[in-house]
């Protein structure tokens, strides 16, 4: 497993262990410590690097994240990741966005 910022993760681990079980018992079952890491690093963190991320406020940013938050998150990342043509062929792609016409069907 590689983690951004590692040397944090390992002293916050404890920490994220708590969320795991908090956002287990809402529901979120198969959510692991580096899930959640993962959240902050993409999304509350984007834009800082490891010599801002003071200890404390990394433990507040853990506990403060909710399962709604992590949820949109993780919805927002499916989403565009996803090929949504992946079932369909180039031919079929080409008349979805009108490059082509529609084969006649004849009775």
């Amino acid at each position: 497993m590689v983690v951004q910022y590692e040397k944090i993760f390992t002293k916050v681990l404890p920490v994220l262990n708590i969320k795991k079980a908090d956002f287990k018992m809402e529901g979120l079952k198969s959510i692991t410590e580096q899930d959640i890491w993962r959240f902050l690093v993409s999304k509350k963190w984007k834009k800082m690097s490891e010599a801002d991320l003071a200890l404390h406020r990394v433990i507040a940013d853990i506990f403060s994240l909710t399962a709604a938050q992590y949820m949109t998150f993780t919805q927002v990342e499916e989403l565009k990741s996803a090929n949504w043509f992946a079932s369909i062929n180039d031919e079929e792609l080409q008349i979805l966005i009108g490059n082509q016409h529609s084969p006649k069907i004849t009775s």
